[in-house]
């Protein structure tokens, strides 16, 4: 199952049969959207959250902490290497300024505090993961000078538009790996079930990822957007154990679950990756920054603690913009109103 992704028709394939709803899907959910009544933006914006720069001027103790911007975007360092990840620091998780799914909170950090990075990682080339201006002001940052760009087939091209230096990319298949900060940590990518496109018009023809990052002490599986299918559990045994799995649980819904886990679909991957034994610590992603589905905002975090509990499960929460070392725990930022 786990193999090169496969091109039809000048489009990527779904490593399994995956229909991806087109624009009668917009017919069907606009009576949704109209009759829906949940809580999908919160009522005041949560945070502040700051994330203090100077913490980077230490090393993590275990040699491994995650600073998570919200949705998608952190700042993984993992044995001295600093990868940012899927960074989205725009306003909205759109084409546009002026419309589409709008941050619930402004960045934690502004990009010229970031520290320097080894390499930025983009998983595919949707909105909520490539943002245009982000991109735009990383590549002219001095404290990404010398990073290394790694992402999914094509998604390349999209970066060079955006200002990235050609030579500083490095586009990934499934199963191909880059070795990175002198061999001390390697990034392989894998197959996820999801798709691609910055447009209706143009979708597959980009590949989409999920990645394990391994180093001489960690091991990290980057799970990116994917709906539920058979070969995380191949995964969790052909790259496992990991010290820490990140998972999507929001954006989801029934009529989209091929290509979104949501809580429930991110427990049974979890499990199917080995669970705390062999997946280690889960770390919800994809949730509490855009509103980019009918449920409410807070939903996906409530359902996974729900879980977690039920399975016993220990989970990686940490506050947004807090720069936080891998270790059981759970801010609760979502309940608390500042």
């Amino acid at each position: 199952m786990i193999s090169a992704a496969v091109k039809k028709d000048g489009k990527f394939q779904n490593p399994v049969p995956t229909p991806v709803g087109g624009l009668s899907m917009i017919f069907k959910l606009l009576p949704l959207y109209l009759t829906n009544k949940e809580e999908r933006v919160p009522p005041h914006p949560p945070g502040p959250f700051r994330t203090d720069p100077r913490a980077y001027a230490t090393q993590s103790k275990s040699g491994l902490r995650v600073t998570w911007f919200g949705h998608s975007s952190s700042l993984l360092e993992i044995d001295g290497v600093r990868l940012l990840i899927d960074p989205v620091w725009d306003k909205r998780a759109a084409p546009t300024h002026w419309a589409g799914p709008k941050r619930f909170f402004e960045p934690t950090l502004p990009l010229e505090d970031l520290p320097a990075i080894d390499a930025v990682l983009v998983s595919h080339d949707h909105y909520d993961h490539l943002g245009k201006a982000t991109v735009q002001r990383l590549a002219k940052l001095e404290t990404l000078a010398e990073a290394w760009w790694v992402t999914s087939l094509g998604v390349g091209r999209i970066l060079e538009r955006f200002g990235v230096a050609a030579e500083r990319i490095v586009e990934l298949d499934w199963t191909q790996s880059t070795v990175l900060g002198r061999g001390v940590c390697t990034i392989t990518s894998l197959p996820a079930r999801h798709f691609s496109g910055r447009s209706l018009f143009n979708r597959f023809e980009t590949l989409w990822a999920s990645f394990v990052i391994k180093s001489r002490d960690h091991s990290v599986y980057y799970g990116a957007d994917s709906g539920w299918w058979q070969g995380f559990s191949e995964i969790g045994s052909a790259y496992g154990p990991f010290d820490l799995t990140m998972l999507e649980i929001g954006a989801f819904h029934q009529m989209w679950k091929n290509i979104h886990l949501g809580p429930d679909g991110a427990a049974q991957a979890f499990a199917a990756l080995g669970g705390p034994a062999r997946a280690g610590l889960l770390m919800p992603i994809h949730w509490g920054l855009f509103d980019l589905a009918l449920h409410a905002w807070r939903q996906p975090i409530e359902r996974l603690v729900e879980i977690a509990g039920e399975q016993g499960w220990q989970l990686f929460v940490p506050e947004p913009g807090l720069p936080t070392e891998v270790l059981a725990q759970r801010s609760e930022w979502w309940r608390i109103q500042r």
